[in-house]
């Protein structure tokens, strides 16, 4: 089966988790004896001439997904055209959005409903495309994808799928360590972190993910035992906002917002860092908790919407609208050696239930569905 690959949406470096998904994904579908693929790309992954889209055949859809109509003129006007001149069989958009039309199969990956059920999530014109464009999607795919339970109920409760149309299809985490981790003292120094402990999030910074929360919490604990907190993730308006906040609660100096890191140095963090904290509100799949876990960092983390089935029994979990309870969750976490040996014990062997693999053979078991 030929199958197009969507990845108008991908600006390589700016897209999070759904990056993530594309880079893992692809190799191993490509690894796949009945299936061929083509990449349909925009202009600025074309430009940067460098990831697994590349590695199959590839078609520039001609936009530029920095500019949000762009990205729509280029999902709905090129890319039926494009991909019935190529002569796809089916067309899987990777990143919660579709063609809405073209004599191809349609399947679909939605990641979350944020932009219904956490609006903040999104800024601007992305929302508004959102609410109008992941519906529609819903409604044209012939199969869709749903990254874990959480985001199938959402789909039947908010927009109406049926679940005969849903494959649930989670993520999986990849091989660790993915590259040798930058010694503990050089980043110390880089990221002016000091001598004190180590409190991981990896995160963007979105309202939806609570670190706002996060940041009182982190101010209720004792001065002399608070750790410095590490948010490496991609920037947002919404960083000032974090940043003022900080220096209201009297914490900037233990606080660290770098944006995106090496992957050498996010790894000598996962080695260095004492703990892992996830406050998100809303997670299609909550994949920095895996890869956390994964590294056998105790992972203290949210209860709500994807969160407890990713986690199972190998995190604390905690109410992310209560910022004692999350106070608290860190004071045990960092600081209950019993809980600390057993999370770390136990997060590994939770992690390596979720594999690429596995997430590539049910993708092509929902291809095979629609062809049939």
């Amino acid at each position: 089966m030929h199958v197009g690959l969507n990845l108008v949406f991908l600006v390589p470096g700016e897209t999070g988790g759904m990056e993530t998904y594309a880079r893992e994904l692809i190799p191993r579908l490509a690894e796949m004896p009945d299936i061929r693929l083509t990449a349909f790309v925009n202009r600025e992954t074309r430009e940067m001439a460098a990831g697994p889209w590349f590695d199959v055949a590839s078609v520039t859809v001609p936009v530029r997904a920095r500019n949000r109509v762009g990205w729509v003129v280029g999902e709905q006007a090129h890319l039926p055209r494009l991909a019935g001149a190529a002569g796809c069989d089916l067309v899987h958009s990777l990143a919660s959005t579709a063609p809405l039309r073209g004599r191809f199969g349609r399947v679909t990956t939605i990641h979350d409903l944020n932009y219904k059920l956490v609006p903040e999530a999104h800024f601007g014109v992305r929302s508004l495309g959102m609410r109008a464009l992941v519906p529609a999607a819903a409604r044209r795919s012939h199969r869709v994808i749903a990254i874990s339970q959480a985001t199938a109920r959402d789909l039947r409760e908010h927009l109406g799928v049926s679940q005969r149309k849903i494959d649930v299809v989670p993520q999986g985490v990849g091989q660790a360590p993915a590259a040798e981790p930058t010694p503990e003292s050089r980043l110390r120094a880089e990221l002016d972190l000091g001598e004190r402990p180590i409190l991981l999030s990896t995160s963007a910074k979105r309202p939806h993910k609570n670190l706002l929360r996060l940041l009182e919490a982190h101010a209720g604990l004792l001065p002399g035992e608070r750790p410095v907190l590490v948010v490496p993730g991609y920037p947002t308006p919404h960083e000032r906002e974090l940043r003022e906040r900080a220096q209201e609660l009297g914490t900037a100096e233990h606080l660290r917002l770098p944006a995106w890191v090496s992957v050498a140095d996010l790894e000598g963090l996962y080695a260095a860092a004492a703990a892992f904290v996830f406050p998100s509100l809303h997670e299609g799949f909550g994949l920095p908790v895996l890869e956390a876990m994964q590294r056998g960092l105790p992972v203290a983390c949210s209860d709500r919407s994807s969160l407890p089935e990713v986690a199972g029994g190998a995190a604390l979990l905690f109410d992310p609208d209560d910022t004692a309870g999350i106070q608290q969750a860190l004071e045990r976490v960092l600081g209950d050696e019993a809980l600390r040996s057993r999370l770390a014990s136990t997060g590994p062997t939770q992690a390596a239930r979720f594999t690429w693999e596995a997430t590539a053979q049910a993708t092509a078991t929902a291809y095979r569905r629609v062809l049939a």
